[in-house]
């Protein structure tokens, strides 16, 4: 009959329990390496998603001009400044102000007109039973990707294009 031994421990599993400095050190320095190595593309899928979020919210700020135009039978104007980074709706006793984040800018207001100041606001008008005129917003990020806001002027409604270059 085998013998128990009641409170006496071995002594390698009682002295081994803990870890070293050394397995401590090299644990953090590898922790710290693949937080390094994973920042930067989690940093550029973080300004994609900003990008991505602002050109929806210009989708639906538009959207809500074609909306305004057709329901309440109004005249709608559309403003779009490129130094200001922001758009407005403006129509009888109504306006709206659409600012983008910090690091979304306009690139450029498409069609592009040659005579005009670059940096001047576009003011493109919504009728009531009309066609919504053929024109885009290009947004840019701080990491340079591209996002084209365009209104389709056959069915008047704002899509979301992602162009390989603005022309």
């Amino acid at each position: 009959m085998p013998i128990l031994s009641v409170g006496k421990r071995s002594k390698s599993s009682f002295g081994e329990r803990g870890l070293t400095l050394i397995e401590m050190m090299v644990v953090v320095a590898l922790i710290a390496i693949v937080a390094g190595v994973s920042y930067p593309a989690m940093a550029a899928g973080v300004e994609t998603l900003r990008l991505n979020a602002a050109a929806r919210t210009v989708v639906s700020f538009i959207n809500s001009g074609l909306n305004r135009a057709e329901r309440r039978q109004q005249v709608v104007e559309i403003v779009i400044s490129k130094p200001q980074r922001a758009l407005w709706l403006e129509a009888a006793g109504f306006e709206r102000k659409l600012e983008l984040p910090e690091n979304v800018r306009i690139e450029a207001v498409l069609p592009e007109v040659p005579e005009e100041e670059t940096d001047a606001p576009r003011t493109f008008m919504l009728y009531p039973g009309g066609t919504a005129p053929a024109f885009a917003v290009a947004l840019v990020n701080g990491k340079n990707a591209e996002r084209i806001v365009r209104v389709d002027p056959v069915t008047s409604v704002p899509i979301i294009e992602t162009p390989s270059s603005i022309k």
